[in-house]
């Protein structure tokens, strides 16, 4: 472990020693590129807050950072609420965050740095064996992130503007929203604003806090929260009514929470040999088909009724817009049944044991909520399409395929 600062940090480092990190090794903003590259830290914290005392020297390690092999290597630099972080790329940790609760943040951090080693272990026997890798997402993560902004002050549209130049936002103008929104879509990072009394930001921070699954996303919180609920949530960090304040804090945060998602997906494909999309989470192309097949053969024999959905849409405007989609239907669809996403957004759904009555519930009330999610997200004209069709005596894959496609589609491709 890497100790940045310029007087001895001796709480810290006592701290971090107390928590099985062994050597922690302290070294000034001078002599943090030298101390990088020679100890090749797991992970580095910035003990002090303000920015760095060394421009040219926090260039130097951000390169080196970024520039690493291995896995991912975090960074948590300690902030005041009026500071700038010491590195852009830093996770932050307010002065008031006890050195206990830097610790509990650092260790998530590192849970993460552990899935990016095991994904990149996985890479390597999957090549060997296999003798290539699927298409995997490359890039920054934070082009995958969505954060949403709950709030209906003044603040608001400054804080949409000023977060939406950074990463995609979902704005929700009530708690009663934000909390929709947590259990259908792919958040990243939340930006508490104003216009909200506290009783009602406690409300919305209380089912954060008793939801496992929401316990470790990014909270930035304008002005202040209850101490109690604070200590509860991993990684909330309050700010002053500044937007470009609030950037600095959520941008870094929203990156590390979808470069851990991303890191997932990618570990469920290589783990079932290439079966899943790593971009969307549903069915790769060859695998969709493949298990179509075998779903045909299956009703087939069984005399169970299999059905299948085309859902498009018209006016949806980029391709993050079908990627949400496709990550919404891995939530909407049932263990029996899978997906897959076409080039052009549309997307397969094949119902298992289900008649064309059914799946066309089923499938109408999908198309209704990716295209409320759209209008909420692009406030366009977006229009859905859904085509049925069920397997008939004779039916084959590509015979059932033609009658939800517009146009021939050939499984065998």
């Amino acid at each position: 472990m890497l100790v940045i600062a310029e007087r001895p940090a001796s709480e810290l480092v006592e701290a971090l020693g107390d928590a099985g990190a062994f050597p922690v090794i302290e070294a000034t903003w001078a002599d943090a590129p030298t101390a990088f590259v020679t100890v090749k830290p797991a992970a580095i914290v910035i003990a002090e807050a303000g920015p760095a005392k060394s421009e040219a020297a926090a260039r130097m390690l951000c390169l080196q950072i970024a520039t690493a092999r291995g896995p991912v290597v975090p960074v948590i630099a300690r902030t005041g609420r009026n500071e700038d972080v010491a590195l852009p790329i830093a996770l932050p940790a307010n002065l008031e965050l006890p050195i206990e609760g830097l610790v509990t943040r650092l260790r998530s951090a590192l849970r993460v740095q552990t899935l990016h080693a095991a994904v990149l272990r996985r890479i390597e026997t999957f090549a060997t064996q296999v003798g290539k890798v699927p298409d995997l997402p490359v890039g920054d993560a934070l082009e995958d992130a969505t954060v949403m902004i709950v709030g209906r002050g003044p603040l608001y549209p400054k804080l949409s503007v000023a977060i939406g130049e950074r990463v995609r936002v979902v704005g929700a103008l009530s708690v009663e929203t934000a909390t929709r929104y947590l259990n259908s879509r792919d958040i990243d990072g939340i930006v508490l604003g104003d216009g909200f009394n506290e009783r009602t930001i406690e409300a919305f921070l209380m089912v954060v806090t008793q939801d496992n699954r929401y316990r470790d996303i990014p909270i930035v919180a304008i002005g202040d929260v209850a101490q109690d609920l604070a200590e509860r949530l991993t990684n909330i960090e309050q700010v002053e009514h500044d937007p470009a304040r609030a950037v600095t804090r959520i941008v870094p945060m929203a990156r590390q929470h979808a470069f851990e998602c991303r890191l997932k997906r990618i570990l469920k494909t290589l783990e079932t040999e290439g079966m899943f999309d790593p971009k969307t989470g549903l069915h790769s192309r060859d695998h969709f088909f493949h298990d179509l097949g075998r779903s045909v053969a299956d009703a087939e024999n069984r005399g169970h009724p299999l059905s299948i959905a085309r859902i498009s849409f018209t006016g949806a405007p980029d391709h993050h817009t079908h990627r949400d989609n496709a990550r919404l239907i891995t939530r909407l669809t049932r263990n029996v049944d899978f997906a897959y996403q076409n080039e052009d957004g549309s997307l397969l759904v094949v119902f298992n044991q289900t008649d064309l009555r059914s799946a066309h519930v089923v499938a109408r009330r999908m198309a209704a909520t990716l295209r409320s999610k759209m209008l909420d997200t692009d406030r366009g004209q977006v229009h859905a399409k859904v085509t049925l069709a069920t397997l008939k005596a004779n039916d084959n894959v590509d015979s059932l395929l033609r009658r939800v496609m517009d146009s021939e589609v050939v499984a065998a491709e």
